[in-house]
């Protein structure tokens, strides 16, 4: 008897088969721009909500960062800076470790942040074990979380920019996250 697969499992491999789909769609569209030739490098996120309604709760996204080498050469000493808008409800955290508390790092997929500016909305991340991203390769700074209450109302958007040594003035994401809260008061009953 064949082994079923979980509903989670079908909708999570029809995501990721999208996501390829789109990928390849926009390395095409990318290829017949004019000047093609200096494009190299494609950032994206990837984002799932969990909007609450309830003044007590949190809203959630979970998200991902990812850098996609779409040219013939490797990008050198890759990173990357999320920012969240000024004055914002929004709260970022994620599986990275500050520059100062850096020990032996050498995992695969781990991440440190490293001040840039003094701007504490800034987040200035790079790969620990990684210092090139070879062509056609992606690289991912995966499950970060931002958080708010739907307490106050708020709009803006969430940022990111690659740098590395071929673009050091930084390539801006494609998507950036759009997040509009509308706080909606409660009735009080009498």
């Amino acid at each position: 008897m064949p082994k079923r697969s979980h509903p989670f499992e079908i909708k999570l491999n029809a995501l990721q088969n999208q996501t390829q789909t789109y990928l390849h769609e926009i390395k095409e569209l990318i290829g017949k721009l004019p000047n093609s030739n200096n494009t190299k490098v494609i950032s994206y996120f990837t984002s799932t909500f969990n909007i609450s309604h309830q003044l007590d709760q949190e809203s959630l996204c979970l998200g991902s960062y990812h850098i996609y080498n779409i040219g013939n050469e490797p990008l050198l000493n890759p990173s990357i800076c999320i920012t969240l808008p000024e004055s914002s409800p929004f709260s970022f955290s994620g599986r990275y470790v500050h520059e100062k508390l850096q020990q032996r790092l050498t995992g695969q997929n781990e991440w440190l942040r490293f001040s840039k500016t003094p701007n504490k909305n800034e987040y200035w991340l790079k790969p620990v074990s990684k210092t090139s991203i070879e062509p056609n390769e992606i690289i991912s700074f995966t499950n970060f979380q931002i958080r708010w209450s739907p307490n106050k109302s708020y709009a803006g958007s969430i940022t990111g920019f690659t740098y590395c040594d071929q673009f050091q003035d930084g390539v801006a994401v494609v998507n950036p996250i759009n997040l509009s809260v509308i706080h909606l008061e409660q009735e009080e009953t009498t």
